[in-house]
């Protein structure tokens, strides 16, 4: 059976599912070169059914991620939604939404989400919709690679919202997902966090992990007194504290910004910061113990932007009563494509083996030796200063051996991963010992707020090392932060410089043997196990795509090599 998932949202994307496993991913932003481009992924589409050698006719069913999705916008109407959120006109939509206009806007909207397909040949009874807390629980319970078809999982989903909802409490078994529990979306922590980040100056949706990383800067005393403002603001209800919702006469969380704004006046920036990363924690933490004791499920799936918050998810997997977790990577819309798929495959196949998520590594690969070649021998015609480049047949050790020496190489080769994070295809990796490297790499090309740290990259065999965990978890993804070991100098540079955690990246040889061949080389040269990963682009632009892209990235900025398939680009001789 062959299935397309699709998002048509923030973060537009698009899923290739065969008989139940993922063959192709591909996010828009990286075809259009906008980041979180928003808006039905023509482009992806396209290219995904050419890839895979299908025509429009060979997909069994095309299913959309929610019932309804807001018309997209842009960065400047996104800003603007949040700046109007509380005046007359959106007291007059929220209005409008309890009334049967509502439900002819929806059906007019969906009409218009299933005619971008229609117009490409789709016969409309292929097409169909996921209800999207169900399309995020249901890439958390399918996607977990532990998951046996007779074992109860819990299943948290937690977002801004998305068809009404910001969150819910569900039973995974036998393939089949039973919900017990849900958190309207004017009560959202999502939503709340994202009113903060606005607050703050920055974009919602995009910087919550800036205030995340800011939060262990602040003072104790600044923090409880930010603390205080958002604990007064939801609170558990019922009687198994399954759900939560908005403390009496308060605004929706949707409409609160003038509240917030009134109520964090005169407080300094990191402080707000603290206050809302704690009240966050302590929310998802008490969630999570909540719905362990309510249902005695100890095996613990998460999905939905807000368990993007790496700290938040440090603190779940260290709770006692938690015996496994995984949280879906890169959990925001943009996986739903995933889910939405994967809900549809089990509900036609209902005796089907749940797989599991095999890696990200489902984008395009671009950087075979002929298109590489063919962009460097085109660049060096057009342009007025020559672009050095040498081919190696080992370019992972020749990319080793300059990191060994002190070097910051970026790395396009490939398939392109799928998410927010670089996972070493398209990478700039750095040695992890010397913290002024940060700083380079920032001036050349990333231009990140200096208080952010790094990610580190480190080895399976060397992960006792570097990071503390018990409990083994596999963290191949980037979404969870661990405590460091008494050897965090050796990688001080992927560390956070005040509690002293670290969001690695552990890899072995079966998800990728280029980039652990690449990594296990600089090992032998240096004795150290672990480097700097951080994603390959320029500042608000998405991850580069190919050898376009990551050449682009090359010229504008101070980067001095590129290993881009096998060969060495470089601005040094």
């Amino acid at each position: 059976m062959k299935i397309i998932g699709l998002h048509d949202g923030h973060n537009a994307s698009v899923c290739y599912l065969e008989n139940g496993i993922v063959k192709s991913l591909l996010q828009e932003e990286r075809l259009v070169g906008e980041k979180n481009f928003a808006g039905f992924p023509e482009r992806s589409l396209t290219y995904i059914i050419a890839s895979n050698n299908l025509t429009v006719s060979d997909i069994d069913y095309f299913v959309f991620n929610g019932y309804h999705i807001a018309y997209p916008s842009n960065r400047e109407e996104l800003l603007k939604s949040y700046r109007e959120s509380h005046g007359p006109i959106v007291a007059l939509k929220y209005l409008a939404k309890k009334t049967p206009v509502y439900s002819l806007f929806k059906k007019r909207r969906k009409a218009n989400r299933m005619s971008y397909l229609t117009e490409l040949g789709v016969e409309s009874d292929k097409i169909r919709f996921v209800e999207h807390h169900l399309a995020h629980g249901s890439a958390a319970y399918y996607g977990a690679p532990w998951v046996k078809r007779n074992e109860e999982v819990l299943i948290l989903t937690q977002d801004g919202s998305g068809d009404g909802l910001s969150g819910t409490v569900s039973i995974g078994k036998d393939g089949k997902i039973k919900r017990i529990a849900d958190i309207k979306k004017e009560d959202s922590l999502g939503r709340l966090y994202a009113n903060i980040t606005f607050l703050m100056g920055m974009v919602p949706l995009e910087h919550e992990y800036k205030l995340m990383g800011m939060a262990p800067y602040a003072p104790k005393y600044g923090r409880e007194k930010s603390y205080k403002v958002f604990k007064e603001i939801l609170e558990f209800s019922g009687p198994d504290g399954l759900s939560w919702k908005r403390r009496a006469g308060l605004p929706p969380i949707q409409r609160m910004y003038p509240y917030l704004r009134k109520k964090t006046e005169l407080q300094r920036f990191d402080w707000i910061a603290a206050g809302i990363q704690k009240f966050t924690e302590q929310m998802l933490v008490q969630w999570v113990k909540n719905a362990i004791k309510k249902t005695g499920i100890k095996k613990v799936v998460l999905s939905g932007g807000t368990f993007m918050n790496v700290k938040a998810n440090q603190l779940i997997h260290e709770l006692p009563e938690v015996e496994k977790l995984f949280v879906f990577p890169s959990c925001g819309d943009e996986t739903n494509a995933i889910g939405a798929a994967w809900n549809l495959y089990h509900q036609k196949n209902s005796e089907a083996p749940i797989r599991g998520l095999d890696s990200l590594y489902h984008g395009p690969d671009v950087t075979k030796t002929v298109d590489v070649l063919s962009y460097l021998e085109a660049l060096n015609k057009d342009s007025t200063e020559a672009i050095k480049y040498e081919y190696f047949d080992n370019i992972e050790f020749k990319t080793a051996e300059l990191l060994a020496a002190g070097e910051i190489v970026a790395r396009c080769k490939g398939p392109m991963e799928f998410g927010a994070r670089g996972l070493g295809n398209r990478s700039i990796l750095s040695p992890a010992s010397d913290p002024n490297k940060i700083a380079i790499i920032n001036n050349m090309v990333k231009k990140r707020d200096f208080w952010m740290p790094f990610a580190p990259v480190m080895l399976k065999e060397r992960v006792d090392d570097y990071i503390i965990n018990p409990k083994k978890i596999d963290a191949p993804y980037m979404i969870l932060t661990f405590d460091t070991t008494d050897r965090y100098k050796e990688f001080i540079g992927g560390v956070q410089q005040v509690d002293r955690t670290a969001r690695p990246q552990v890899i072995d040889g079966s998800r990728n043997p280029d980039y652990y061949k690449l990594l296990k080389r600089y090992e032998e040269i240096t004795g150290s196990g672990v480097m700097i990963n951080t994603s390959f682009n320029l500042h608000g632009l998405p991850i580069v795509y190919g050898p376009k892209e990551a050449l682009h990235v090359f010229q504008n900025s101070g980067l001095e090599y590129l290993a881009l398939g096998n060969f060495l680009v470089s601005k040094k001789d």
